[in-house]
C-alpha cells in the first residue's frame, strides 16, 4: 500500500473541500436554516456522491463519459440545469423576503422546512450533477492512479476521499445548526440565500458557457 500517495491524495482533497463552491454553500444554507438532521443527511449526501464519483474514476467510468461528447453533453446539460434551478429558488427566496418588509420576529425564516430526505438528496445532487466535480475527480486520479497501483491502495483511497468528506462537511453541519449559532445567523438568511443562489446560478452558467462553446466548436469542425 503506498502511504505517501494516500497522503498527497488527503492533502489535495482537503484543500478542495475547503474551497467555496456548490457543496459547502448547501451545507452552509440549510445547517443555518434548517433542521440539524436535515443539515447532516445533506452533508452525508455530498459525501455519498464524492463516493460515487470515487469509483466511477477509479473504474473508468466517468473518463469514458468525458470522452463521449453526447454523454459528457447530457451530464454538462443536467448538472447546468439542476444548479440554475436550486440558485433561481435561493434568489427568489431572498428576494421574497426582503420584498415582504416584515418585522424581523415575523419574518424569522422557519426551520424544518426540509426532511433529512430532502437535505440528503440536495447534497446528492448538487455534487453527482456537477460536472466539474467529476472533472476534478477525472484529473486527480488519472495523475495519481497509475496502472502498477495495487487494489488495496485504492480501496483506501476510495475510503479516504469518503471519509474526509464526511469529517468536513459533518462537522459544518454540527456547528452551524446549533441553535446558539442559528439564532445569531438567522437575520442573516435571506443574504445566506442569495449569496448561495447566486453562486448555483454563477456555476450553471459557466457550465453552460462551455457547452455552448465546445458545441460551437464541433459544428465548426463538421462543416
Amino acid at each position: 500500500m503506498n502511504i505517501e500517495l494516500l497522503l498527497s491524495l488527503a492533502i489535495i482533497h482537503a484543500v478542495a473541500l475547503a474551497s467555496p463552491g456548490p457543496d459547502f454553500a448547501l451545507v452552509v444554507k440549510l445547517a443555518s436554516q434548517e433542521s440539524r438532521k436535515t443539515a447532516i443527511a445533506s452533508a452525508v449526501g455530498i459525501s455519498i456522491a464524492i463516493l460515487i464519483h470515487t469509483i466511477l474514476s477509479l473504474t473508468g467510468v466517468s473518463l469514458i463519459i468525458k470522452s463521449s461528447q453526447t454523454l459528457y453533453m447530457i451530464v454538462q446539460m443536467l448538472g447546468a440545469s439542476y444548479l440554475a434551478w436550486m440558485g433561481f429558488g435561493a434568489v427568489k427566496g431572498a428576494l421574497q423576503h426582503w420584498k415582504a418588509r416584515v418585522s424581523v420576529d415575523s419574518n424569522t425564516p422557519k426551520l424544518n422546512q426540509l426532511t433529512p430526505t430532502q437535505g440528503f438528496m440536495q447534497g446528492l445532487w448538487t455534487n453527482l450533477l456537477n460536472p466539474k466535480a467529476m472533472v476534478f475527480f477525472i484529473i486527480l486520479f488519472s495523475a495519481m492512479i497509475t496502472p502498477d497501483v495495487s487494489l488495496m491502495t485504492k480501496l483506501m483511497a476510495t475510503v479516504i476521499m469518503l471519509v474526509l468528506s464526511l469529517i468536513w462537511f459533518v462537522f459544518i453541519a454540527l456547528i452551524l445548526s446549533k441553535p446558539i449559532i442559528q439564532q445569531r445567523v438567522i437575520k442573516a438568511a435571506p443574504a445566506i440565500n442569495l449569496c448561495t443562489g447566486l453562486l448555483f446560478m454563477l456555476v450553471s452558467s459557466a457550465i453552460m458557457y462551455n457547452l455552448l462553446a465546445t458545441a460551437m466548436v464541433f459544428s465548426e469542425s463538421t462543416i
